[in-house]
This record gives C-alpha cells, structure tokens and sequence, in this order.
C-alpha cells in the first residue's frame, strides 16, 4: 500500500483507520468461521473488535512508515466449515475484504451526507486531522485493503477465494503453489525499491477508480 509524504496529521489519521480497518477486517474472518461451524478463533480470543487481539506490532509500524503491513492472521480450521474446507475458507477469506468494501461504502456515504458540515472544519492540516483528513484515510485504506487482499497469491485471501470457486482439480493445482506464494508476494513488494512498483500498477487503478465512485 503505498502513500504520500506522511505528516504528523496523516499519521494519526492513517493509524485511527488502521485499528479500525484492520480490526473489523480480522473480526470479519473469525465471525464467518465460527458461522459456518469452526470455533478456533472464538476459543482463541478473536471473536472480538478490540484491536488488541488483531493488531501485530511490526505490520502496524510497516503500514505507518513503508505504505503495507498485515495483522495476525485469524485460526481456522477447514475441516471444520460447513460446506467443505475449501470453499468453506473461500467464504471466510472473502469476508474479510469484503467488510473493508462496506466500511469504504459507509465512511464514503458520511462524507457524502455531512460534507457541508465537516468541510467547515477545514482539511489538510498539518498537526491534527480534520474530520475530512480521517474520512478520506478510512475510505482509501479500506479500498486498498480490499485490492490487495484480493491479489489470488498466499497467504492473502484472493488465494483462497480463487481456490473456492476453480473447479476442483484446477483448485488442486493451485493448491500446489501455495508455499511459493509468499515469495512471489516479497519478491513483487522489492521490485517497487528497483524502480518496478508492479503493486502500484496492481493496486491504484482499481483502487483510484472506487474512490472517484464512492468519494465523488
């Protein structure tokens, strides 16, 4: 996820949306679970909004300083779901970005409904953000989240979502790939600091293209 020069204002804003996206996004995950019959991320204390539970400490800060990051992935066992593990976890993983695709729509449609009294309140600032400053983080963030999650590469959830929906011998093969994925994803991530940013070719123009539709 990449953004621009951070001020001390966008960094408070950036953070407020963070704990907020990421931690419905995770929520998302284990409520779906423990839906479709797996309770592993309700004995393990994340069937809960409180951000303490979802929030890894170094993701956190890579989101903060370098643009992307990550929180603790939810437990699931897939044996456990109703419908079969595989598209059982297809409904768990689509749930996650699926929340940020919600959370951009009603942080969008408030800007949309209060404009006229929250743009009173100035944006841009520096030192401490505006209302406008924090509503345009959460919509953006979101919308990025909701992207990226679903690239089909392990361990984001677009593999598991892809998988649930292939025909079954295609989503073994795919199945076959998935300890490369997180290489492929470092390995994309690094081309962007040798002047190939392919995540900001993947991820800006679906992204920039939501926001003009919800932002306006």
């Amino acid at each position: 996820m990449l953004f621009g020069s951070p001020t001390l204002a966008s960094l408070i804003s950036r953070m407020v949306a963070l704990v907020i996206a990421f931690s419905i996004h995770e929520f998302a995950h284990a409520w779906t679970a423990y839906r479709l019959g797996d309770s592993t991320a309700k004995h393990m204390g994340r069937l809960t909004l409180n951000p303490r539970a979802h929030l890894d400490a170094l993701g956190t800060i890579m989101v903060l300083i370098a643009g992307f990051g990550w929180a603790k992935p939810v437990p699931v066992n897939p044996r456990n779901l109703r419908y079969g593990p595989t598209a059982g976890m297809a409904i768990v993983a689509a749930a996650g970005p699926l929340s940020n695709l919600a959370m951009a729509v009603v942080f969008a449609a408030i800007w949309r409904l209060t404009a006229p009294i929250i743009i009173w309140f100035g944006a841009g600032g520096r030192l401490i953000p505006t209302p406008v400053d924090l509503l345009q983080e959460l919509v953006i963030l979101n919308l990025v989240l909701l992207v990226f999650n679903f690239i089909p590469l392990a361990p984001l959830d677009g593999f598991s979502v892809l998988r649930g929906v292939l025909p079954r011998q295609w989503a073994y093969q795919m199945g076959q790939f998935q300890a490369y994925g997180p290489m492929i994803l470092f390995g994309l991530l690094m081309l962007g600091y040798v002047g190939l940013p392919v995540f900001s070719w993947i991820l800006w123009p679906p992204t920039v293209a939501l926001y003009r539709v919800l932002w306006g």
